[in-house]
């Protein structure tokens, strides 16, 4: 790539009876400094314009380079629908349309043609109902690229990885073994320091259990579990807190000690991050061979076709996607920041 072409980046719109299509045209609408090339319908991203009132100028996808991007261009390598989206109203018939554009993305990202993946929300339920097992975009990167995968959400004061994904919470704790939360730890250590920059990441690991079991008197998990692992990988030179009680690991006067917190559950943390950063906060998935981040929200079936979605999530997860991109083509040449020089910010 031309060292002053804008970084390629793929953007997928998920479910096309929610907000995504809306949301990929506002954020072609912005001056961000990137090369969008959309995989998905063409007629689908013009219905969303006309829905929101933006005037946008789609151009098929050469796979080459450009110097700049004029607001409102965007890229497309069409993918048709099976049927036309109605707002709001999820339709199985396109859930191979859906899953034909996340293997293009992801292929297209694997083989260079893209620098990042950036999706907007699908449904799930839509594929399922298909006929299709799908739990998720970050299972499905991950079977797709054969990788073992962490989920993390990222706002610029906070960051929080999962152990477990998308479980019903009376699955969880058979869920949590060490050779699970031993491979996890080792990704989100490995990632802070390849993709955010930190040279010894320090890694609040939070306990299962109230008050991180309180001893062993409300659940062994912690003395079974989770204390082995983390002495395990202190011995290795791993920097890692806890297990910490969820109940006061995110107070300010923690943070400070720490540059991401590892959650047990997928409500453990979230709710703390969404709700004080909800606009701002990314999904990101730790691990694949190459950078995907996404919006911290869903379908919102219920706004789909009012043009009144709020894009910041999906421009937050294009401007982190920039910066990604930045330092991993800086990355050789940049040191590692040391330990506690960054632990309030996000890339």
């Amino acid at each position: 790539m031309n060292r002053l072409a804008l970084p390629r980046l793929a953007l997928t719109a998920g479910e096309p009876a929610g907000v995504g299509p809306e949301l990929l045209v506002r954020l072609a609408a912005t001056s961000l400094a990137a090369n969008f090339v959309a995989i998905t319908d063409r007629a689908l991203l013009e219905r969303a314009a006309i829905r929101c009132g933006v005037e946008i100028n789609l151009i098929d996808d050469d796979g080459g380079d450009v110097e700049e991007r004029s607001p409102g261009t965007l890229r497309i390598r069409h993918i048709p629908l099976a049927a036309n989206e109605v707002p709001g109203r999820p339709d199985p018939r396109n859930a191979q349309h859906v899953l034909a554009t996340l293997a293009e993305a992801a292929d297209g990202c694997i083989s260079g043609r893209y620098g990042a993946l950036i999706t907007a929300p699908l449904q799930k339920s839509s594929i399922n109902d298909a006929g299709i097992s799908f739990s998720g975009h970050t299972e499905f990167f991950a079977a797709h690229s054969h990788a073992d995968v962490v989920m993390m959400l990222a706002s610029p004061e906070l960051r929080v990885a999962l152990a477990t994904t998308h479980l019903p919470l009376n699955a969880v704790s058979a869920a949590i073994d060490a050779t699970s939360l031993e491979r996890t730890l080792r990704i989100v250590h490995n990632e802070l320091q390849a993709k955010f920059g930190f040279a010894e990441p320090r890694i609040a690991v939070l306990g299962l259990n109230p008050h991180a079991g309180e001893n062993g008197h409300l659940g062994r998990e912690e003395i079974d579990t989770i204390i082995p692992v983390l002495q395990k990988l202190r011995q290795q030179g791993m920097q890692l807190l806890g297990p910490m009680p969820a109940d006061t690991a995110f107070v300010p006067a923690q943070r400070q000690h720490y540059d991401a917190v590892l959650a047990m559950y997928h409500d453990q943390a979230l709710p703390v991050l969404k709700s004080e950063a909800f606009d701002r906060t990314v999904n990101l998935t730790l691990g694949l061979p190459f950078i995907r981040t996404s919006v911290d929200h869903g379908t919102a079936l219920d706004l789909a076709g009012t043009g009144k979605a709020d894009p910041s999530s999906l421009i937050a997860a294009a401007q982190m996607a920039l910066n990604l991109v930045a330092r991993r083509a800086t990355h050789s040449s940049t040191p590692l920041q040391s330990e506690g020089t960054a632990s309030s910010k996000a890339v």
